[in-house]
């Protein structure tokens, strides 16, 4: 491909592993010091601080300063898609850890995928949408339905601010972990945070994994449930 996105590019940056296990590290749209992410590639400070000028660079690294510190987090939610749908591509074709960690089943359960709710309970989320008439798909998309608005209002969210939000409202994720999709997008962003405010579930400190309690678990499946 000669002209257009350069592609190749993007690749090159992401292919390296240690470059890999930085961006992957923020998925959970944390956002983490050049020490943190060296500890998370395993290399040293010297040679993360070159990965990290480079993702940079190339634009899919942003970073935050406060005070004298620099933290970095991914420059959008994009690039979590970007990541999760590259992990997707791995596990379909077999590329995958030979050892797979203690907490890959709760990862694969529910966790964060930058900003909104992924694995099981993501995709649980998903289709209780579209089954409920909340939702429905449009050329591979999700389009919210003049009862999801009014759902989504009863809710409590901000619908309003959240359609003039310059992200999509609603967007479909590929979840790694199952091959179906996830919402992600400002929707799918409000909905984790409404599951946070409700006390159903919280995040693990210092991982992606969610945790449900078990009310939270029956509450969410009255609200998000197969009708």
């Amino acid at each position: 491909m000669k002209d257009g996105p350069d592609i190749a590019l993007i690749a090159s940056l992401i292919g390296d592993p240690a470059r890999a296990n930085m961006l992957t590290s923020l998925m959970g749209g944390t956002a983490l010091t050049a020490t943190e992410l060296a500890d998370e590639a395993g290399v040293t400070k010297q040679t993360a601080s070159s990965h990290l000028s480079k993702l940079e660079t190339g634009g899919l690294l942003g970073i935050r300063k406060q005070g004298r510190h620099r933290y970095y987090q991914l420059s959008g939610p994009d690039i979590a898609d970007l990541l999760e749908n590259l992990m997707g591509v791995a596990v379909r074709t077999g590329h995958i850890r030979t050892r797979p960690g203690p907490k890959d089943p709760a990862l694969r359960h529910a966790r964060v995928c930058y900003d909104h709710l992924a694995g099981d309970m993501g995709i649980q989320l998903y289709e209780g949408l579209l089954a409920r008439g909340l939702l429905f798909e449009h050329e591979g998309e999700p389009v919210i339905t003049p009862v999801g608005e009014g759902f989504m209002k009863r809710l409590g969210l901000p619908l309003d601010t959240l359609v003039r939000a310059k992200r999509p409202l609603c967007k479909a994720c590929l979840d790694w972990s199952e091959r179906r999709t996830h919402l992600a997008g400002a929707l799918g962003a409000a909905l984790l945070e409404h599951i946070y405010a409700k006390g159903w579930a919280s995040r693990k400190e210092g991982s992606r994994e969610v945790t449900f309690t078990n009310s939270g678990r029956e509450e969410f499946n009255r609200f998000f449930g197969p009708a």
